[in-house]
């Protein structure tokens, strides 16, 4: 058994050596194989690296030849520029000599002129003193006669020749104008009934009336206290009128008075709740005509406070118009002729519906109302050529074509038949003032206003005044008619002078 475990160690050992030997050998080979396949991989690099740098060296000298070619080129170039430049320089110096002699000559020639002209003037003057001296007149006598010599011999036939010209150009002016406003006119299909705000409440009886009065007058003080407004109850039947400078306050009046005669109870604690519900019902319906207004004109990008400011103008009336539909009037007809003229009527329409928009806080706040406008307009960032013509309406000559349109279009919604009234003691005073402004000038025998103020006949004394004289007189009573009166629309001023004689035969 020992034995055999002896024999066993010894052949575990001898094969062990024997593997060793085996694996180191093998390993020894394969060394050998990869030390040779090293080599053979450095020697291709080294080859391929010899074989790069040839390739390198050629290209970098075909580089540094072309280089160098070019740079031949390159000073080739520079030395013809060079060339051409000596050239120009040469002819530019002798042009400039040519130049400066040429000025040399004219300034002796002009120096000459001058000489000459001296000499003729000094003729002049010694000739105009000899004609003088032999007609005995001066220079201004002797013009102020022929002057007064051709006015004596052919007045009528200049006065004549001047209204012939001016009655030329304004008939061609008037024909384009009158055919431009009357295709407007006539596109434009408006209302010809004019709406105002009323003031008056109806009652359902005249019972009503003690209980709107209240205990000891606490009822109507409270409304009027809390509206702005009096209350005015009369001897007039079922009917209560509100006085009150502000529209927007009398129709919160006659809101609140509608809600409490429906609702039935009247004392001051529901009647602050009814004002407040009746000013939440105006803000509403305020914004609601604005946007109305908006849509009916197809008009976007406008401030929502500002569109609010212009449905205040439903209850603000002019003369009997209320200004609502005259703005959204003005703001079509302004889009129709911006039109006939080539301008964008977008713009235009935005123009006329906020010319008047000064009117809907100028109870509110001190100023004229073009001017609130302006300002209005500016501060919610309009252009300053639409906030113009908030100014521009009421100008005599506006400064832009679109200032020009809204004026004009302005006219024509205020003057059209039905648009406006007036009470009859404004209608007479009107007439009045008139006629005294034609009467004014010397030469004027009679006047008369016609045709609701729209027409001055004027008649002169043919003895004094002659025909161009007349024509003059228009003139000037148009234009302090224009300037010391306003008056709705356009007024025809017409002068008559006419000569009669009379003989009779017995």
């Amino acid at each position: 058994m020992t034995f055999t475990i002896v024999i066993a160690l010894i052949t575990a050992i001898a094969s062990l050596t024997l593997g060793y030997f085996a694996r180191k050998y093998i390993a020894q080979s394969q060394a050998n194989s990869a030390e040779t396949q090293v080599g053979k991989i450095l020697n291709e690099a080294k080859a391929k690296e010899q074989e790069i740098l040839l390739k390198a060296r050629e290209k970098s000298i075909a580089l540094i030849d072309e280089a160098k070619k070019e740079q031949d080129d390159q000073r080739r170039e520079l030395r013809e520029t060079q060339s051409r430049l000596e050239k120009r320089e040469t002819m530019f110096e002798q042009k400039l000599l040519e130049i400066q002699d040429r000025h040399t000559k004219l300034t002796a020639q002009a120096e000459k002129v001058k000489a000459a002209q001296a000499e003729v003037d000094v003729l002049k003057e010694e000739q105009v003193t000899k004609l003088q001296s032999i007609a005995g007149l001066s220079k201004e006598d002797a013009i102020e006669r022929l002057v007064a010599d051709v006015q004596a011999s052919e007045s009528e036939a200049l006065s004549a020749r001047i209204m012939k010209l001016e009655r030329e150009s304004s008939d061609y002016y008037e024909k384009e104008v009158k055919k431009i406003l009357s295709t407007v006119v006539y596109r434009y299909a408006g209302s010809h009934a004019s709406e105002t705000t009323t003031t008056t409440v109806q009652l359902p009886n005249e019972e009503m009336k003690g209980r709107i009065i209240g205990k000891a007058g606490r009822n109507i003080q409270t409304i009027e206290k809390l509206t702005g407004c009096e209350l005015i109850i009369d001897e007039t039947p079922e009917s209560i009128m509100i006085s009150g400078f502000s529209p927007i306050r009398r129709q919160v009046a006659r809101l609140t008075l509608e809600k409490l005669m429906s609702d039935g109870r009247i004392h001051p604690a529901r009647i602050e709740e009814v004002i407040e519900e009746a000013k939440k019902d105006l803000a509403i319906d305020v914004r609601k005509a604005g946007e109305d207004a908006m849509y009916q004109l197809g008009i976007a990008g406008i401030d929502p406070k500002l569109i609010s400011i212009i449905g205040r103008l439903k209850y603000r009336t002019s003369y009997g118009q209320n200004q609502l539909l005259h703005a959204i009037e003005v703001a079509y007809l302004t889009g129709m002729l911006a039109s006939e003229l080539g301008l964008d009527p977008v713009i235009a329409r935005k123009a006329g519906l906020l010319h008047d928009v000064g009117k809907a806080i100028d109870h509110d706040t001190q100023g004229s109302h073009p001017e609130l406008g302006y300002q209005l307009m500016k501060k919610f960032g309009l252009p300053e050529e639409i906030a113009y013509c908030s100014l521009a309406h009421h100008e005599d000559k506006p400064k832009t074509l679109l200032g020009c349109l809204v004026k004009a279009a302005d006219a024509i919604s205020g003057a059209r038949p039905g648009a406006r009234r007036d009470s009859y003691e404004q209608y007479v005073r009107r007439l009045e003032e008139l006629e005294k402004v034609a009467t004014s000038f010397e030469g004027v025998d009679r006047a008369y206003a016609i045709q609701a103020g729209r027409e001055m006949r004027v008649f002169v004394r043919p003895a004094d005044v002659d025909d161009y004289g007349a024509y003059n007189i228009a003139k000037e009573i148009a234009k302090k008619i224009e300037s010391d009166l306003h008056v709705p629309g356009e007024v025809k001023v017409t002068v008559i002078r006419e000569s009669r004689v009379i003989e009779y035969a017995r």
